[in-house]
């Protein structure tokens, strides 16, 4: 059973992981102004909302690339959601950081593939995908076959959708931007007439604000 994404939602704004603010925008450290931040390492200082996450991208995967027999994290955010996922679904881990280490072995991949394995990859977060994509770039390198990519939260930028596409890479998230900010509508946390703001940032986050 797929989780409801606004149950979803719902903890990712209780744990404070997701915090909205149009009138006074953040700032990336890509330089963008946006609405929205999402901090998903809180959720791992709450154990309840940590253990549903958890189980959610257990589900996740379960019925969306039951075939899995390896599950990569992105370093840093992933590794930890990556870690329990396998341990709960009881599946070898590797993870990949962004460059290979610069002393040691050098590696880039961390723990043990074989190749033709079939790989999930599992990412805290989705906003550009450039980085995601780096990592399947890497797993590819080494021979592995990647099945998809899981995520707790995807901003839904259509660059980001345009570029797992053109990659073949299938990508579901226990979340998304466009039900958060219905959920916060409801909630009352934004105001209604904010939306078309909160909206527009999503068409051209590079130039909003």
């Amino acid at each position: 059973m797929l989780p409801d994404q606004k149950t979803v939602a719902e903890k990712l704004l209780a744990a404070g992981a997701v915090k909205l603010s149009p009138d006074a925008p953040f700032t990336w450290a890509s330089g963008w102004k946006s609405p929205i931040y999402c901090d998903n390492r809180k959720l791992l200082s709450l154990p309840y909302t940590r253990d549903f996450i958890k189980s959610e991208l257990c589900n996740l995967i379960f019925e969306k690339f039951n075939d899995a027999a390896v599950l990569a994290g992105v370093a840093t955010a992933g590794i930890a959601w990556s870690a329990m996922t396998a341990d709960q679904l009881k599946l070898p881990l590797v993870y990949v950081r962004p460059k290979p280490k610069e002393h040691g072995l050098g590696n880039q991949i961390e723990g043990m593939l074989q190749e033709g394995q079939d790989v999930v990859v599992i990412e805290d977060l989705i906003s550009t995908g450039k980085s995601s994509l780096l990592v399947v770039d890497v797993l590819r390198k080494a021979g592995v076959n990647i099945l998809g990519m899981v995520s707790i939260f995807n901003y839904g930028f259509y660059e980001a959708d345009i570029a797992f596409r053109e990659k073949e890479v299938p990508i579901f998230s226990l979340s998304n931007y466009e039900t958060m900010i219905e959920l916060a509508i409801e909630k009352g946390i934004v105001h209604p007439e904010q939306e078309a703001v909160l909206k527009d940032w999503r068409k051209n986050p590079a130039g909003w604000g």
